[in-house]
């Protein structure tokens, strides 16, 4: 990997802080048009190891069954790094997008 995920054009960033939360997010990023962004979405999450793992999955599961089911493409590229201290961060973009942006 040539570059640092954060480094990728942020559209739009979201904090969650329990797994309650990551599905209205990934709803969304599907009604925002998920492909069709200039950018990536950033997700902020807790450095908690089971809760992160939790909301990491739930995203990731709703933003594909959404894609899916608003007939989307769902090659999503993603990436998961230390944000700061206290959390990690996800970072998710189309396949398309990464290489319009020349990644």
């Amino acid at each position: 990997m040539e570059f640092h995920p954060s480094q990728l054009p942020i559209t739009q960033t979201f904090q969650v802080d329990d797994e309650g939360k990551a599905s209205d997010i990934a709803q969304q990023m599907v009604k925002m048009g998920f492909a069709s962004q200039k950018g990536a979405f950033r997700i902020i999450m807790t450095k908690e190891k089971s809760t992160a793992k939790k909301i990491g999955f739930t995203i990731l599961n709703e933003l594909s069954l959404g894609l899916k089911k608003t007939k989307q493409e769902r090659d999503i590229r993603y990436w998961i790094y230390n944000h700061d201290a206290e959390h990690h961060a996800m970072v998710l973009i189309s396949s398309k997008v990464l290489s319009a942006l020349g990644f």
